[in-house]
């Protein structure tokens, strides 16, 4: 991030937007993913308007695993890059010396 302030106002404002979009985009792809695998693996039968409980349960169920897992990913996602950053950070210092 320190790049982008660097960067003349106009086109910070540019990438604050673009990325914005691109987190929007990701969380409706999350979204969308989470319902999808979640209904396909809950719901089994159209006989009624509404969810029958073990419907509901296994939907929940569901949901919650699927959160714990992207928050998982995110986490590990996270750790990789400070890690990254602390090496670069590294080489960088000693090259310099």
């Amino acid at each position: 991030m320190e790049a982008v302030q660097q960067l003349p106002a106009y086109q910070q404002q540019e990438f604050m937007k673009h990325l914005e979009q691109m987190q929007l985009k990701d969380s409706l792809t999350m979204y969308n993913n989470l319902v999808e695998r979640c209904f396909d693996g809950c719901v089994s039968s159209f006989r009624s308007k509404t969810l029958d409980k073990s419907e509901i349960s296994c939907l929940e169920h569901c949901a919650g695993r699927y959160i714990k897992m992207t928050q998982r990913v995110g986490l590990r996602f996270a750790e990789h890059q400070a890690m990254q950053q602390k090496r670069a950070a590294d080489a960088a210092m000693a090259a310099g010396n």
